[in-house]
């Protein structure tokens, strides 16, 4: 680990330094979730019920948008607008699935948190009329 030392004489961790140390927390969380394959109780796949129940505590913990590795810098436009897409794309696929859409939560909560509501009403309008210029 890397680090930078702060005003007072005390350590602090470098942003790659916590990029890293949360990407390696979210593959050995992604490891631990998908390690069995069994069917629990009700007939869903057991991981997607874990999965799902993880997602529900991070909604309940959620605050604002988390750090995200692929747009590190201060401009959030990029990181609005590939939340936008992405939970777009999510409930189009778990709808077509026939899939509870509520995992795609996530997406829509970082969005509205990231983006200015003008444009998230702009880009709905625009996916009414056809004319949106994302891929979804």
């Amino acid at each position: 680990m890397s680090w930078v030392i702060g005003l007072h004489g005390c350590p602090l961790p470098t942003h790659e330094t916590l990029a890293h140390e949360e990407e390696r927390i979210l593959r050995a969380n992604w490891n631990r979730t998908n390690t069995f394959k069994h069917k629990s109780h009700n007939g869903t796949p057991a991981t997607e019920q874990v999965m799902a129940e993880d997602i529900q505590a991070k909604l309940e913990k959620y605050r604002t948008a988390p750090f995200d590795a692929r747009f590190p810098n201060q401009n959030q436009t990029r990181n609005c607008w590939q939340n936008y897409l992405d939970y777009h794309r999510c409930q189009k696929a778990l709808t077509n699935k026939g899939v509870d859409i509520a995992p795609c939560d996530w997406y829509k909560r970082v969005y509205k948190s990231l983006c200015p509501i003008s444009w998230s009403t702009k880009w709905d309008d625009q996916r009414d009329d056809g004319t949106f210029p994302g891929k979804i």
